[in-house]
């Protein structure tokens, strides 16, 4: 990490946030034997692979992680997952990624998903900058962060440890 950046989220807040987060899946998805959390690969899967440890310590809700494999650059390629479509069908599914910049990367993970009849879809991600050009949402945020469309928000997983910066 260069000097420059400033810090938005060190670990222990990122870890509050998580635990939140999760806490909010689990309120919105109590009655659910069973809910699927998808991540998009690769950051977006490991904030997906933390909230799912802590809906297994906080609930007895059956928690099924999902990697979503996507080229970010060019978003109307193919998308895949790494579980069947018939596995998530007619559950509860929760979209994770680590930052909602333009929400070019959340509107066409979600139109994967909206080709299986679902229970329930819900978005969760760390940050959400708030320039979206596609009307999609978070319906779980970690923190709302307004930005100059210049900027870049960075999540870095490292070891044991995450930070979210911002890149100027």
């Amino acid at each position: 990490m260069i000097e420059t950046n400033t810090i938005i989220l060190n670990n222990t807040e990122i870890s509050q946030k998580i635990r939140r987060i999760a806490y909010q899946i689990y309120e919105v998805n109590y009655k659910e034997s069973e809910i699927v959390i998808a991540g998009i690969a690769d950051n977006g899967f490991l904030l997906a692979e933390k909230i799912v440890s802590v809906i297994k310590e906080i609930s007895d809700i059956e928690v099924t992680l999902c990697k979503v494999n996507m080229d970010k650059k060019n978003p109307l390629s193919p998308v895949s997952t790494d579980i069947s479509s018939d596995f998530y069908q007619d559950k509860s599914v929760i979209l994770v990624d680590d930052v909602l910049h333009s929400g070019t990367t959340l509107i066409y993970a979600i139109k994967h998903f909206l080709e299986v009849p679902l229970k329930k879809f819900k978005t969760a991600v760390l940050v959400n900058r708030n320039h979206k050009k596609y009307p999609v949402k978070a319906d779980f945020k970690g923190i709302s962060f307004s930005t100059s469309i210049k900027e870049h928000v960075v999540v870095e997983f490292k070891d044991d440890e995450i930070i979210a910066y911002l890149e100027e």
